[in-house]
């Protein structure tokens, strides 16, 4: 499949590596970085999604999601993102994405802008997720061996799909990463997935002005 991933909010918690690992299924390890573990809520806009060998679609082919994820390793050390949830505004593409690659895909209510700034409910959720940011520095590629590397460059992903654990591909440019202050965030996707940051303010924020996206079919991952 194509598709573009724009406008993108890249928001981190540090968090008990202990307590991630006991979320994650059998054949997956926590990634950490010097010894510390995140957690991740990362929202953008999904434009023009479609097969290779199709034109986007209007409507279906936009819309917005906000993504819940941790940092790990399989079996065979292949790094990649673990998916606590991911909220979506599109109710036919919730459907595909959890038919197709067994990923946690939830509807929920939201909206983008003005500017740069999301909001996310999800269905059965009574309070909204509000964000509102400004990059403060110039886009830059990360450098290897950065945390922020660590936590950016990640072309895999892993779901459990019938069963059995399965990883997805995903090949992208480098982002081009800036510093950000988030003006407003929310923990609330955090605690509808059952993680408690009590109250604490991201420890990390970045932004993505976008990028072009190739993903691929699910292969089996080591376990």
């Amino acid at each position: 499949m194509r598709q573009r991933w724009d406008d993108l909010l890249f928001l981190h918690w540090e968090y008990s590596a202990a307590a991630i690992q006991a979320r994650l299924p059998a054949g997956l390890t926590v990634d950490t970085f010097e010894g510390k573990a995140y957690l991740g809520v990362v929202g953008f806009r999904m434009n023009a999604v479609r097969p290779a060998f199709l034109p986007a679609l209007p409507w279906l082919s936009y819309f917005n999601e906000l993504n819940v994820r941790t940092y790990v390793r399989d079996a065979a050390g292949e790094p990649g993102v673990w998916f606590f949830s991911l909220d979506c505004d599109r109710a036919p593409a919730v459907t595909i994405a959890r038919a197709l690659f067994g990923l946690p895909y939830e509807h929920a209510t939201m909206s983008f802008g003005p500017g740069l700034a999301q909001s996310c409910r999800r269905s059965g959720a009574t309070e909204t997720a509000r964000f509102a940011w400004s990059a403060t520095s110039s886009p830059q590629a990360t450098s290897p061996g950065s945390l922020e590397f660590h936590l950016a460059e990640r072309y895999s992903f892993f779901s459990v799909k019938s069963g059995r654990l399965a990883r997805g591909q995903v090949h992208h440019t480098p982002y081009e990463l800036s510093q950000a202050t988030a003006t407003s965030w929310s923990a609330l996707p955090l605690t509808w997935d059952g993680f408690d940051v009590g109250g604490r303010a991201p420890d990390l924020a970045h932004c993505c002005q976008g990028v072009a996206i190739e993903a691929f079919s699910l292969v089996p991952a080591h376990a």
